[in-house]
């Protein structure tokens, strides 16, 4: 089986083209939306502001050397401080710019892009109820999305069944391309995967950081998640998960 041309997507060899590319941005199209607004009456979850963290005071060093993919977690659910920096570790907004129309996040992105939207399953975290959520980094809130009764098991379905069960919550990352399309036209792909990266790892340190475990999950249900999610899977789909919880 050749690789080869599945190879070209990582290399991104336009950018010598770079110059003469047309964009939107340069087209002088409208700046995208940094971020989703939630919903009209959503029930919102305040979080613990990043000033108030008394959790999360590792070293670098040690949360480096100590990462690891855990994939044990116990019945112990995770606190409401704990959720609240492991938000703001992977997606946290810490400067608006451009009257809000781009955002300083936490993390590293492409031309400050920031693709990204994040969902949680919340499981097991003390003062939040189970259900689906999205984190609104401007306001450092959770938005309530909906609930049900097999919600858990249909995630875990979902995930191909990998340890979704037993975890206190959920992170679910969801792209949306056009951010980063509108500045880097065909360019923009291989950056929203790096970029990706650039979250999950900031998740394994953050959770280093607090005695917790997580792990990256690649192999879940495209259709499935997109589903369960409520997105288009066109402009909007799920680009990657990891479980978070307490370890045994």
């Amino acid at each position: 089986m050749s690789f080869t041309r599945n190879r070209e997507f990582l290399k991104g060899n336009l950018w010598e083209q770079w110059d003469s590319l047309e964009t939107d941005q340069r087209s002088k199209v409208p700046h995208p939306q940094p971020q989703k607004p939630s919903p009209e009456g959503a029930s919102l979850v305040h979080l613990i502001p990043p000033d108030g963290f008394t959790v999360g005071n590792l070293s670098v060093l040690d949360a480096i050397g100590r990462r690891r993919s855990r994939r044990d977690y116990s019945s112990k659910p995770i606190s409401l401080e704990e959720l609240s920096f492991l938000l703001w570790a992977t997606q946290g907004v810490t400067d608006l710019r451009r009257e809000g129309r781009s955002l300083l996040r936490t993390v590293p992105s492409a031309g400050g892009r920031h693709p990204f939207e994040t969902y949680l399953l919340v499981n097991l975290v003390n003062s939040v109820e189970p259900g689906l959520y999205r984190y609104l980094g401007v306001e450092h809130k959770l938005c309530f999305l909906y609930t049900e009764s097999e919600i858990i098991e249909k995630f875990y379905k979902a995930t191909n069944e990998q340890f979704v069960d037993e975890s206190s919550v959920v992170f679910i990352w969801t792209a949306i391309p056009y951010r980063t399309e509108w500045r880097y036209g065909p360019l923009a792909h291989k950056m929203i995967a790096q970029d990706s990266g650039h979250v999950c790892q900031n998740l394994y340190l953050a959770c280093e950081s607090l005695g917790i475990g997580t792990c990256a999950i690649g192999a879940y249900n495209q259709e499935m998640m997109d589903d369960l999610l409520g997105v288009d899977g066109e402009d909007e789909f799920t680009i990657y998960v990891a479980t978070v919880g307490q370890v045994n």
